[in-house]
């Protein structure tokens, strides 16, 4: 469906000065409303429960990681879009007041802005129902159309919650471009096309999407080595699996790492692996070495689980710098 577009309109608020020097971020991807509701435990199919509280606060994939980037010291444009409605207005200023660059954001006149019906149970887990909307009508078009911009950028960052097609038009650009590229396959529903995996410098996914992505299930680390190296083979430069409470796999030059989480009481879950794809590519933006942005990238997720909510829950970079003293 093709969407009628306008520049979005709002006023910027950039009260979140990035540090200096550093590194320029491109996020290419969703943005959401997210409908939270706490509840004692999941319900069960059919089932009505009373829950604890409802919040309405900024999500969706792209947003998170534009957000945790720009908070965690990297310069960040967002390239997205959101519907003619007050949903897609908050939005761009809940992002602007970041210091975000929103001037690639479109309109759509035909749908609403997307939105996420979340549910968050005592124990911290999450389940996810996402309603695309205006994300559905990201195109091709409009990564052709902020080139410019792509090519200013140090790391390029793409979910899979915008058409594949858009997807794809990006993985092209950004290796094409010569920029560092990360994508965090987001959702997943089986294997990636094989002419993506040579343009991607980062294949990010959890243990559910490394799972549907590589064939092999995953009930521990050691299952999850095998399918980072599964992946690998396959042709991604450098896979990370992010595993929650059991720490995250890497496979980057040699043998699997295992590099265990940080020990944090979890209170809520929801945007962790935002939160740890938009600090370990703010990381490599700055020029930091891998292995510290991954340690960087993890005490920053772990922080972030400690407070409710997605974009709230993110923290700033001198949080995460006190953590890891």
């Amino acid at each position: 469906m093709t969407a009628a577009t306008r520049p979005a309109s709002g006023t910027a608020r950039n009260t979140n000065t990035p540090h200096s020097g550093a590194g320029r971020v491109v996020v290419i991807g969703s943005l959401n409303m997210d409908l939270v509701a706490r509840v004692p435990r999941m319900p069960a199919a059919g089932e009505t429960l009373a829950g604890h509280t409802f919040a309405q606060v900024a999500g969706g994939k792209g947003g998170n990681q534009a957000v945790a980037a720009a908070r965690l010291g990297a310069r960040v444009a967002m390239i997205g879009r959101v519907g003619e409605d007050a949903n897609g207005a908050m939005l761009r200023d809940g992002l602007e007041a970041e210091g975000i660059d929103c001037s690639l954001l479109a309109v759509s006149s035909t749908a609403p802005t997307g939105v996420a019906l979340i549910t968050v149970d005592d124990a911290g887990r999450n389940s996810i129902v996402i309603v695309a909307g205006s994300n559905g009508e990201l195109t091709p078009a409009d990564i052709v159309r902020n080139e410019a911009v792509l090519a200013t950028a140090d790391v390029v960052v793409c979910q899979l919650e915008t058409p594949p097609e858009t997807v794809a038009a990006a993985l092209v650009a950004g290796h094409r471009l010569g920029k560092t590229v990360i994508l965090n396959p987001a959702p997943a529903t089986g294997p990636l096309p094989a002419h993506w995996l040579p343009l991607i410098d980062y294949l990010i996914p959890n243990e559910v999407e490394a799972a549907a992505l590589s064939g092999l299930p995953i009930q521990c680390p050691h299952d999850a080595e095998a399918a980072a190296l599964a992946m690998r083979n396959q042709g991604t430069r450098n896979v990370v699996i992010t595993l929650g409470a059991a720490g995250i796999i890497a496979v980057l030059n040699g043998a699997p790492q295992h590099l265990e989480a940080p020990r944090v009481t979890a209170i809520d879950t929801t945007a962790a692996g935002d939160t740890f794809i938009g600090a370990f590519a703010a990381q490599l933006a700055q020029r930091v070495a891998v292995d510290h942005a991954l340690r960087f990238a993890q005490q920053a997720a772990a922080v972030s689980v400690t407070r409710a909510g997605a974009q709230p829950s993110i923290p700033t970079r001198a949080e995460v710098e006190e953590a890891l003293r």
